[in-house]
């Protein structure tokens, strides 16, 4: 990978890497963090980094020290204070919006990974499995599961208003 091809990397990638990451983690300061990390990385290593293949490679860098992070996080209890944090971003959402950030709160971390990447980012089944290092068989059957625990949750009495 060339200089040249590292800055348009940068250009067509950061917003939708942060995106995804700051929806998964729901603080701002860290997600950043994550993403400039992903792409030093990337930088690092340019000259074993195929073009072609640099999405899926930032994806699953990140994706990666993601998971690391919120490991770290619960490990050293600082769980209560990011979801404060989290709370108080929401206080202007809508209902709707703030039930739909719980159900996909109560899904596990592969799960919500899944939808945020399909359904938010629109990445496709193959995309997906090689930034999360899973099969598309596996892609779609883990997602399937997540949606329907989505849906559990959206449709029971207490949510629906």
């Amino acid at each position: 990978m060339t200089e040249k091809e590292y800055n348009l990397c940068v250009n067509q990638y950061a917003d939708n890497l942060y995106r995804f990451i700051v929806k998964n983690l729901r603080h701002e300061e860290d997600a950043r963090d994550i993403v400039q990390s992903a792409f030093e990385k990337m930088w690092r290593n340019r000259e074993s980094v195929d073009n072609t293949k640099s999405k899926s490679y930032l994806f699953t860098v990140a994706y990666n020290q993601m998971i690391d992070h919120i490991r770290k996080v619960k490990r050293i209890e600082l769980k209560d204070s990011f979801l404060e944090d989290g709370k108080s971003i929401e206080q202007g959402n809508s209902r709707m919006k703030q039930t739909l950030m719980e159900a996909l709160n109560r899904l596990n971390e592969t799960q919500k990974s899944l939808v945020m990447l399909k359904d938010y980012e629109g990445y496709s089944y193959e995309e997906i499995g090689e930034i999360m290092g899973l099969n598309s068989s596996q892609v779609k059957v883990y997602l399937h599961r997540a949606r329907l625990a989505l849906r559990s949750y959206l449709v029971s009495p207490e949510n629906v208003r």
